[in-house]
């Protein structure tokens, strides 16, 4: 009897002293220090020997790949020039559908960087799905093609320019009824207009986007939530098709493709740009 009251005892002890996997601590300065270190390492490591043995360059990316996701996953480091690290691994070791989702995360916190977006197009270029955008949509960034080809940093300089601008000659035609303070006046506040309600309609969207990736090497949409249904179309959905979330119905996702069309996939085939939602 003592022997069992020793070990309840232990067993107890344990259970108190060895933390919960969800609630563990978070990583410390000096481990996120270590681990981005070796990352790094093992980064440039990989691309040396790249050249002479690919096979244990593929060992060391994915040694590197586990360090920066370590970092962003129980580290809870959220940070640009991270998670486009991650995104350039696996695009190197072949994983296009991760390297997107990746890359869409980085360009959340550095959506200006051309090195950035040269990549992104590179790796959508990759995917097997060839789905062009709906009609609507190239019409629009056609007659937008401000608010689409120009970042957001770009447009807020602009904007500030033309609002400037637009004061400078309200204040001109305070003093002169010349015909230039008209045309100024009217320039000026149209593009503010234009440059302003761009950045707030970035803004505005910008919180309600729920966009994802298909991870999974290929997938089969279904016209419901279950394997009962007909498939929705004649090939399965590939690795790197993006996407929008409709709805969460259990464990399946209603997704709209960016030609418009819908279907449901598993929710464990996908993953969302701003953090998981399975």
């Amino acid at each position: 009897m003592r022997f069992l009251a020793l070990l309840g005892a232990a067993v107890l002890l344990f259970l108190l002293l060895v933390p919960a996997g969800p609630g563990r601590a978070a990583l410390s300065d000096l481990e996120k220090k270590e681990l981005y270190a070796q990352g790094t390492e093992y980064f440039q490591e990989a691309i040396e020997t790249g050249r002479t043995d690919p096979a244990a360059a593929r060992d060391l990316f994915t040694k590197s790949l586990l360090r920066f996701e370590r970092l962003a996953g129980e580290g809870e480091v959220k940070n640009g020039r991270l998670f486009y690290n991650i995104a350039n691994i696996h695009l190197l070791l072949d994983d296009v559908g991760r390297a997107i989702l990746n890359y869409r995360r980085a360009a959340e916190y550095i959506p200006n960087d051309t090195n950035l977006a040269k990549n992104l197009a590179y790796a959508r270029s990759m995917r097997p799905d060839r789905i062009d955008v709906q009609e609507r949509e190239k019409i629009l960034q056609t007659l937008l093609f401000f608010h689409y080809d120009l970042p957001s940093q770009s447009r807020l300089v602009l904007f500030g320019a033309a609002y400037l601008a637009f004061w400078l000659f309200a204040g001109i035609r305070i003093f002169s009824r010349r015909p230039f303070t008209s045309w100024g006046l009217g320039v000026t506040l149209l593009f503010t207009l234009l440059f302003g309600l761009s950045l707030f309609a970035e803004a505005r969207s910008a919180g309600m986007k729920r966009e994802g990736v298909i991870l999974a090497g290929e997938v089969t949409g279904f016209q419901g939530d279950a394997t009962s249904y007909q498939p929705s179309f004649e090939e399965p959905l590939h690795s790197g098709t993006e996407f929008r979330l409709l709805e969460e119905r259990g464990a399946w996702w209603q997704i709209e493709l960016a030609d418009g069309r819908t279907t449901w996939i598993p929710a464990g085939s996908a993953e969302m740009v701003r953090g998981k939602r399975r």
